[in-house]
């Protein structure tokens, strides 16, 4: 079984590439031009067959006259009997360019062409050879004499006994050739530059509804879809949809599936509305009886009475997780706040004094890290709502003390590139598996580990870091990698002084 060598597959594939980075237009623009160059082509080397083989029929009929005057006139013994005289060429009508020789017994005798003026040019000897060629049956063939051109020559018998070989020039048919050729080139070149120009039009009219239904769907891809409540009003126009046509039947389908999105949608949108309520609700609700638990079990172990050493430990984890699922729950409610478009607080709030403070709480909490802060020389200040800026970058700081071993580097930067205040926390500590960064903001997100932990953790700390910055219309970015994590938080409208 054969197969194609691999330059073969490597150009076809280069070609494939090429194609589709075309557009559909250009293709068919392109597709219409070549299927004209390639009819023009044909009908070019058809028309030019034809007329070749025209004009060389009406030589052929002038050379069989001329070659009847030439037997007429010639194959006169000459004087001693040597050979026929040179009257072949003198009978009356011989037009300019003429052969002529007669052939006897194997000899070639007075060869000469007729020029302008009438006058007998001889044929140079070299080829005098190919006139004694030429075969006797009355049948013109085309031979090349050098420097005189092609001629058509056709050889017939005498009375005498002779051969009389008669010829006429092709250069005139040739020209004449060549000048068709010619023209149908100019033809052809003006005719596809004119055709391309219509095709372009037409092609262009012809796929302004598919242009239409494009834009649609160009149009639809730029909402945001992935989050908030997304109304889907986009729809092709009804002139688009005609299923008769095939860009209707595509309108018509992109329509039904949006139809099926915005549905989708809706039910997802109501979804997340029951769930953000419910968790709304729950966490409002369950803040009263948890402060109520760790109430209770702070008054019961500082009563007067002697608590037992197991209770006072077990009243102690009553607390701590009390304590532990009051978090929880504010940061549910915070979320939840947030993810109904809650406005936030906006205020200007100096980030300078913030990292500042962030930092020393930090440094309590952890004293077996080494913490390091470096600030710019001028305060820097945004718009925002500062306890939530504040928690943003006490859990980052915590984020780097909780899953990082002790001895840990962690430096809290501020700085100003671009109008933005980016706050960095970089840390040496193990980093972040790679497996876990793709959804290191998600909730509930937890670190393998490789990241040690030394306490507990909600699994929302990164998640309200991203969407409280999320709401002042930042960003936050992530590079981990082994002895490095760098968290870096960017916050529109940042003014210093």
């Amino acid at each position: 079984m054969s197969s194609s060598p691999p330059s073969s597959r490597r150009h076809d594939a280069r070609l494939r590439r090429l194609a589709a980075r075309l557009s559909l237009r250009t293709r068919l623009v392109a597709a219409i031009l070549a299927l004209m160059a390639i009819v023009s082509f044909l009908i070019g080397v058809a028309t030019t067959v034809a007329m070749e083989r025209v004009l060389i029929s009406q030589l052929d009929a002038q050379l069989v006259k001329a070659g009847n005057r030439s037997v007429r006139a010639g194959g006169r013994e000459p004087p001693g009997g040597h050979g026929p005289g040179p009257g072949f060429l003198d009978a009356p009508g011989q037009a300019a360019g003429t052969l002529g020789a007669i052939l006897t017994s194997g000899h070639v005798y007075n060869p000469g062409v007729l020029d302008a003026n009438g006058d007998r040019q001889a044929v140079p000897a070299a080829d005098v050879t190919e006139l004694g060629s030429v075969p006797v049956d009355g049948r013109p063939v085309t031979i090349a004499l050098g420097e005189l051109g092609e001629y058509r020559v056709i050889a017939r018998r005498t009375d005498r006994g002779g051969v009389a070989v008669t010829g006429l020039p092709l250069a005139d048919v040739h020209q004449a050739v060549w000048w068709l050729v010619g023209f149908e080139i100019v033809v052809a070149s003006v005719g596809l530059v004119l055709a391309g120009l219509a095709a372009a039009v037409i092609v262009r009219l012809s796929l302004r509804p598919l242009t239409r239904v494009a834009a649609t769907a160009s149009r639809v891809a730029q909402l945001p879809l992935s989050t908030g409540e997304v109304a889907l009003p986009v729809r092709v126009p009804e002139s688009d949809t005609d299923p008769r046509t095939e860009v209707g039947r595509v309108g018509a389908a992109l329509n039904a599936m949006l139809g099926h999105v915005a549905n989708a949608l809706t039910a997802r949108q109501a979804s997340e509305t029951r769930v953000r309520q419910f968790v709304a609700d729950a966490s409002h609700e369950l803040r009263t009886p948890l402060a109520a638990i760790r109430g209770y079990a702070e008054l019961t172990r500082r009563g007067r009475d002697t608590v037992p050493p197991d209770i006072a430990r077990a009243l102690g984890r009553v607390e701590s997780e009390a304590a532990r699922m009051t978090t929880l729950v504010d940061d549910l409610m915070l979320l939840a706040r947030l993810d109904s478009g809650r406005p936030l607080v906006r205020e200007p709030v100096d980030l300078t004094a913030l990292v500042v403070d962030a930092v020393s709480d930090a440094r309590v909490a952890g004293p077996d890290h080494r913490w390091t802060l470096r600030l710019p020389e001028e305060a820097v200040t945004v718009t925002g709502d500062a306890a939530r800026l504040h928690q943003v970058v006490a859990n980052l700081l915590t984020n780097a003390r909780t899953h990082t071993p002790a001895g840990t580097s962690v430096t809290a930067a501020l700085d100003t590139v671009d109008g933005e205040a980016v706050v960095s926390i970089v840390d040496n500590g193990p980093g972040i598996a790679p497996d876990l960064m793709p959804q290191v903001f998600e909730r509930f997100a937890r670190g393998d580990t490789s990241r040690a932990r030394g306490a507990g953790s909600t699994g929302l700390g990164l998640a309200i870091v991203a969407a409280v910055v999320g709401a002042h219309g930042g960003r936050v970015d992530v590079d981990s990698g082994n002895g490095h994590t760098r968290f870096a938080l960017h916050l529109p409208g940042a003014t210093t002084g």
